[in-house]
């Protein structure tokens, strides 16, 4: 049974950094985008990062480029999210999300399995 689970998350001030991880338990982690979204209090999920499958490719929101990195061992199953000079607006829930894919494509949605998220707040 496919896994996501999150860790990392907490309470930091403006400018700080934090680094998430994800854990998957996944047929075959190589065959997998894998994805970080978000969503804050009274506000729809949004896409954040992606990486492909060999981990050679990522597309990031407009939001995060320049401050955020994802990345990913395949080796041990698990994808990060580097988060520098964190801002206010940052603060939400952060989910993990895999999809298959047999390109190496890094797909905005379609996304089959999620984690259970992890909060991060970020005050001012």
């Amino acid at each position: 049974q496919a896994q996501l689970v999150e860790t990392g998350g907490g309470l930091v001030n403006v400018g700080a950094s934090l680094k998430l991880s994800c854990a998957a338990s996944l047929s075959t982690f190589s065959d997998y985008a894998m994805a970080w979204f978000r969503q804050a209090p009274g506000k729809e999920r949004e896409f954040v990062a992606t990486i492909s499958r060999a981990g050679k490719r990522s597309d990031y929101a407009d939001s995060v480029r320049g401050r955020f990195r994802i990345s990913r061992d395949n080796a041990n199953n698990n994808a990060y999210l580097m988060m520098e000079r964190l801002k206010p607006e940052d603060t939400a829930i952060y989910y993990c999300a895999a999809a298959y894919t047999v390109t190496g494509a890094t797909p905005r949605r379609g996304y089959s399995y999620w984690g259970q998220g992890t909060q991060v707040t970020v005050a001012s």
